[in-house]
């Protein structure tokens, strides 16, 4: 998912004491006392995003699409035989295609907020299930797909300021998200030994409880991925003094992007 990139630039609000003369090709500025910095660090998120997708090599950032997770571990249903499925080798599509609609700032130590949205979240992966489902046993390898539709999200963490080499850099502290998804089409496929009348179990099962399966599948996901993004965004920051993206007043660098 997405929307890792929010955090690429939000702040504490703080004036940097340098300024910085190399300005990455990936950041676009704002400066102190603008009137719209709302709007400008909405559109620098924008501006952001497709360095996202791509990766940015010489700060070492690998690119979001897809974006790669290694395992989720799911119990579907109760009981001695209840159903389970792993997923693995997990591909997530669609991340850096997305739009701020709402963004609050971090200010007097209170977390910063934004609210994202996607279009639309494609997953492809490996999955293993044992167990009983719909009375059938559903024991099986094959592939999983996933389309999660109209994705918003919501992102809130806090940050912190360090000084290195004499010039002021932000860092993601904490991180955390919740997601509402609106239309959820999953199923499988190539299952082990192509048994027709398990595959069509599995998909009805899927097609009729895909709110209840994304719902177990959250709270993982939001300790992964926050856990993940966090990382992601620090690998940015770390090489970002906070005054090339937040320029103080007194500063009369600019961008030429």
């Amino acid at each position: 998912m997405f929307f890792l990139a929010i955090v690429g630039v939000l702040f504490v609000k703080t004036v940097g004491e340098e300024t910085s003369e190399n300005i990455p090709p990936y950041i676009k500025q704002c400066k102190e006392g603008d009137p719209n910095i709302i709007r400008c660090l909405i559109d620098a998120v924008h501006h952001l995003s497709p360095y996202l997708a791509s990766g940015i090599p010489e700060i070492e950032l690998p690119p979001v699409e897809p974006f790669r997770m290694e395992e989720l571990s799911l119990s579907l249903t109760t009981g001695p035989n209840g159903y389970k499925v792993t997923l693995s080798d997990i591909d997530i599509f669609g991340a850096s295609n997305f739009t701020i609609n709402k963004l609050k700032m971090s200010e007097n130590g209170k977390p910063f907020e934004a609210e994202i949205y996607m279009p639309e979240l494609r997953i492809n992966s490996k999955y293993s299930s044992s167990g009983v489902l719909i009375i059938l046993p559903a024991s099986g390898k094959g592939s999983f797909h996933g389309r999660f539709g109209s994705v918003t999200a919501t992102v809130r963490g806090k940050t912190s300021t360090h000084i290195r080499k004499e010039k002021k850099y932000l860092h993601v502290d904490t991180l955390s998200f919740d997601m509402k998804v609106k239309t959820i089409n999953m199923g499988v496929k190539n299952v082990y030994k192509n048994s027709r009348i398990l595959v069509e179990a599995m998909n009805l099962f899927l097609r009729e409880n895909g709110q209840e399966v994304l719902h177990v599948m959250t709270p993982q996901l939001r300790n992964k991925l926050s856990s993940l993004f966090m990382n992601i965004s620090n690998q940015l920051l770390t090489h970002v003094p906070q005054d090339v993206f937040y320029v103080p007043k007194h500063s009369n660098v600019t961008s030429t992007v």
